[in-house]
């Protein structure tokens, strides 16, 4: 009896770690690319990844300097932006945050770090 007590406890507990890990949920990152000058630009790539460097994706820019990376898992992140030898800063430690919208503005520059 002590050792199906035992038992059942130890799927309960694993069952609250696995449903808390997944519990952090899903939000959405976007934002603009500028260019020296303020102007949108189209067709630039835009990466992200977590903020120890690991899973990075990318996308390009629309006609409007618009990004949007959808259904992120909550944490932070770091994004750059480049296009033809202009790049952004990175901006670091960008929080994404479950069912919400994150918007950042990515200026390029040829000074970039």
């Amino acid at each position: 009896m002590r050792r199906i007590a035992s038992i059942l406890g130890l799927i309960a507990i694993l069952a609250f770690a696995t449903n808390a890990q997944f519990s952090r949920g899903l939000g959405t990152l976007s934002g603009s690319v500028l260019d020296e000058r303020g102007k949108p630009v189209a067709n630039a790539s835009v990466t992200i990844q977590t903020s120890d460097g690991r899973s990075p994706h990318a996308a390009h820019t629309d006609v409007n300097g618009h990004f949007e990376f959808t259904r992120f898992e909550a944490g932070q992140y770091d994004v750059r932006a480049y296009s033809h030898s202009l790049f952004s800063d990175w901006s670091k430690r960008v929080v994404v945050r479950p069912k919400k919208t994150t918007e950042i503005t990515l200026q390029l520059s040829p000074t970039a770090k």
